[in-house]
């Protein structure tokens, strides 16, 4: 359309711009979102519902057009049981086909990271915890490096120290996918297989409770190294959990990966390619699931893990079946990396020898009164960090999670947010829903494996 054909602009339009005219598709093109009328945007395209609830409420106020193709808005959540806590997905279905999507977020939210800048680095780890309570260790982990790098000690962490993070972090994945490996049983209807999972799972929690002496949310692993040593008997009981997970693995092997009823549900569905993963920042079992080998442990190494083999598990068709898939063998890789870890484990320090940042031994505070001052002021005023602004990003079983955090030099964080792998790839649920039954809806959101708490911080 040549510019004399647009129409006319007229002053009294609030969205009048000298650029309407220039434009291919004129007023209808610069015109605010705000007034989109819903039956425009029912006419969009794209795997988003970008549409709210009052424009979806308004649609019920149009006349039926028997000459229009009739889609219909429906709420999925956020009580619904696979939804895994309190997610809400608005979705527009053809028939039965899913034709976009929208998830809904923050019933859960707490305001997590703004209390986090209540808190001294100290008590930080109280709170970190709980963002992703089914991978506690890592939360804590992310946040205790951002802090010593901070401190400029993140370099004299003793090796003991180091290799107990790597053992409690590999474990924490390895209770992590046994919990995805039940709930996505419980999904899809194998029962016995919710059952297993939980049973596996709580082998692991048992040893977190006689280590830390919780089972999840345990403030353990803490800026300058762990809050106590591994207790007596530790490697016993972690041998026995290698000796005891391999058979049950391939008793999973049998329930449901070559099961043909278990393929027909997942195979093919949810399919997610690598650009879209990589373009929504998608990481963890979803990216590797399309086969783009990245994980942190192996692309940019921390603790020790330049030092250790262990593969890093693709996939190939990026659907919901080979999510599944990578996160059971990954419990077979981390077997594998906590064999290491018992065999070099060394003897020494658990946590650095620094006054300013480590409260006294629990024993010496019954004996000094020196010792018990030091240990008063550090958990009641904490510790100063130095001014700076760090990111630490580890690979949780999620995907990647990082802890950004600015310091004044204060002992409480000037700014604190954490990179949440589970808001990251709930992003790609429009995507991969798009297409599908709407029956396959509960088996795409369980293959993200998404955790609420993590989402909404």
């Amino acid at each position: 359309m040549s510019t004399t054909e647009q129409p006319a602009v007229t002053a009294q339009q609030p969205w009048s711009h000298a650029n309407v005219g220039q434009t291919t598709a004129g007023e209808q093109e610069m015109k605010p979102r705000s007034e989109t009328t819903a039956e425009e945007l029912m006419r969009e395209i794209g795997s988003v519902l970008r549409m709210s609830e009052a424009e979806a409420a308004q649609l019920g106020d149009l006349p039926d057009d028997p000459d229009d193709d009739q889609t219909m808005i429906i709420n999925m959540g956020p009580q619904h049981p696979s939804t895994h806590g309190v997610l809400r997905l608005m979705l527009e279905l053809q028939g039965e086909t899913v034709l976009r999507c929208k998830p809904i977020i923050g019933y859960l939210h707490t305001g997590m990271e703004k209390t986090g800048e209540q808190l001294t680095f100290m008590q930080g780890g109280t709170n970190v915890t709980r963002m992703d309570y089914l991978s506690p260790f890592n939360n804590e982990l992310a946040f205790s490096m951002a802090t010593e790098k901070l401190l400029g000690i993140d370099g004299d962490i003793p090796e003991r120290a180091v290799w107990m993070r790597m053992l409690l972090s590999e474990l924490n994945r390895m209770s992590s996918h046994l919990l995805f490996l039940a709930t996505n049983g419980m999904d899809l209807g194998a029962v016995s297989m919710m059952i297993y999972g939980w049973r596996e799972r709580e082998e692991v929690l048992r040893f977190f409770q006689k280590v830390t002496g919780l089972r999840m949310n345990h403030n353990f692993i803490r800026p300058g190294g762990l809050a106590a040593d591994l207790p007596p008997g530790w490697r016993d009981d972690v041998l026995r959990l290698l000796d005891l997970i391999p058979e049950r693995l391939e008793e999973y092997d049998i329930l449901m990966t070559g099961q043909p009823i278990w393929r027909e549900r997942l195979q093919g569905v949810g399919v997610i390619t690598p650009d879209e993963a990589i373009a929504l920042g998608a990481n963890g079992p979803i990216l590797r699931s399309t086969g783009v080998p990245w994980d942190l442990r192996r692309d940019m190494p921390y603790l020790k893990y330049d030092e250790v083999d262990f593969d890093v598990i693709v996939g190939t068709y990026g659907d919901a079946y080979d999510r599944y898939a990578i996160r059971l063998n990954e419990v077979r890789e981390s077997m594998k990396i906590v064999r290491q870890i018992l065999d070099r484990m060394p003897q020494g320090d658990y946590r650095i020898q620094d006054k300013k940042v480590t409260p006294p031994p629990r024993a010496r505070i019954d004996e000094s009164m020196e010792a018990l001052i030091h240990h008063f002021k550090i958990f009641t005023e904490g510790f100063k960090v130095p001014e700076g602004e760090v990111y630490v990003g580890i690979e949780s079983p999620r995907g990647e999670i990082g802890c950004y955090i600015a310091s004044d030099g204060s002992p409480t964080p000037y700014r604190m947010h954490m990179r949440a792998p589970s808001f990251a790839n709930i992003q790609c649920l429009p995507h991969m829903l798009r297409g599908g039954l709407v029956a396959d809806a509960v088996a795409i959101i369980s293959s993200t494996d998404p955790v609420l708490g993590d989402v909404d911080r």
